[in-house]
């Protein structure tokens, strides 16, 4: 786990290489659920898992196809296919980032974003393998305005606990030195809460003193669970209970609000996506009353004018809508279906992970209302493979010879190209181009 974990690229991709030789016979025993997933965050924004493990990890879980999509940062993607085509799975890779609304028919409202309002955030999808560097250097300067934001997010953070007798974190050392920033990753304020967190954990990790110090030095409440979870020495698990515990009580005292230079306009975002070929994705949030989830309070979005948002998605540019079907109600998410087939847009499915926690699993696509999902997945496999076969056959690039067929039965086409595809080889894919005419 160490080395599918720690060191370069190549060397946690040499690991797995060794792994898959050695252990070729059990990994071929994990069977195959039908489920995929196309939203892992990776070591490159905030998660425990390196690319590599991750794909690890998602066919372990029997997902027939994995994705990564980091903040700020496609520093995986490489990784990410090269692990897939050891594991002889699918891959898709992309980006997420935040974006101003600023001049849209929606301007200034709360979009999907729980911090800010007018910011959103959008996720760049089915990134072709040859323009990964195009999109790092696009990515590049809002990481660095970021950090301007993260050293100062730091100092807030110092301040908040200098009374509880804690020695302050120090952005370099603590924070970006536990991060892959120098391998053109992201930083987050979970770094920052992390940093925390490892503080605190190197100096109680008895179980009740740990409590003990969070309850009166910190003044924190710590529920029950929550309690249970950090008391145990043993839990895998302890740091992201942690963070999460620091993250309910000192995000939105540290947070700094992001300007227009980090999150830059919509507009661009979404043209630079469609210049490349990728397929630029709103993320939709909705509405939370009661969380399907529970990890969510209740709060109101994009809901009570998604009837005059989803339009104006379409007129900005965007080219699909992504959510996650865990996270919402049957009801909402029918709605957005609904949305979606009326201003031709695709629609995308994925679980973010970010903790250890969390399931790779989604067995919510497996359900009627959702199966369409793993047709949009292999399709984006596929526009994703076709694309360095040739960039004429992107999903909705201009000269693509089907782009007058209605989308859904492009999405059929490429699907099934994508699922024909030897995932172990998956230029094998370029055969599959005069069946698509077909």
């Amino acid at each position: 786990m160490k080395q599918l974990s720690g060191g370069s690229a190549s060397e946690r991709l040499a690991a797995l290489e060794a792994l898959v030789r050695e252990h070729a016979q059990e990994i071929r025993e994990v069977p195959f659920t039908d489920e995929v997933n196309n939203h892992v965050h990776t070591v490159y924004s905030f998660s425990p898992y390196s690319p590599t493990l991750a794909a690890l990890m998602a066919r372990l879980a029997g997902l027939r196809a994995v994705g990564s999509v980091d903040h700020d940062s496609i520093g995986a993607a490489r990784e990410m296919v090269a692990a897939c085509k050891l594991l002889s799975i699918g891959s898709t890779v992309g980006c997420e980032l935040r974006v101003n609304f600023s001049g849209t028919r929606v301007e200034g409202r709360r979009l999907n974003n729980p911090d800010s309002l007018n910011i959103a955030y959008m996720v760049i999808h089915g990134v072709p393998e040859a323009r990964i560097d195009e999109v790092a250097a696009f990515l590049s300067p809002l990481q660095r305005l970021r950090n301007q934001r993260n050293r100062a997010q730091v100092e807030r953070l110092n301040e908040l606990t200098r009374c509880a007798g804690i020695d302050p974190i120090d952005f370099d050392a603590d924070v970006a030195a536990f991060s892959s920033t120098a391998e053109g990753g992201s930083i987050t304020e979970r770094h920052i809460l992390a940093a925390l967190a490892r503080l605190v954990l190197s100096l109680h990790q008895a179980g009740d003193d740990l409590i003990a110090f969070l309850q009166s030095a910190m003044n924190l409440p710590v529920p029950g669970k929550i309690a249970a979870q950090l008391s145990d020495v043993s839990n895998p698990h302890r740091l992201y209970d942690l963070l999460g515990v620091f993250k309910s009580s000192f995000l939105d005292r540290i947070f700094i609000q992001p300007d227009e230079r980090e999150c830059i306009s919509v507009f661009s975002a979404v043209e630079f996506a469609n210049s490349i070929g990728a397929i630029p994705a709103y993320a939709y949030l909705g509405d939370v009353g009661e969380s399907p989830t529970g990890d969510k309070k209740a709060e109101k979005y994009e809901d009570d004018f998604l009837d005059e948002l989803v339009p104006e998605l379409s007129r900005i540019g965007y080219r699909s809508i992504t959510y996650m079907p865990p996270r919402n109600t049957v009801a909402q998410l029918l709605r957005v279906q609904a949305l979606c087939a009326a201003n031709g847009l695709l629609e995308i499915s994925g679980v973010d992970i970010n903790s250890s926690r969390q399931s790779f699993r989604c067995p919510e696509i497996m359900q009627p209302e959702f199966s369409h999902l793993n047709d949009t997945t292999w399709a984006l496999i596929a526009h994703e493979k076709l694309s360095a076969c040739d960039p004429r056959y992107g999903l909705f690039a201009k000269g693509n010879p089907l782009a007058t067929r209605p989308l859904p039965e492009r999405v059929t086409r490429y699907a099934g190209a994508g699922r024909n595809m030897d995932p172990a080889h998956p230029e094998s894919i370029c055969a599959e181009i005069q069946s698509l005419q077909q």
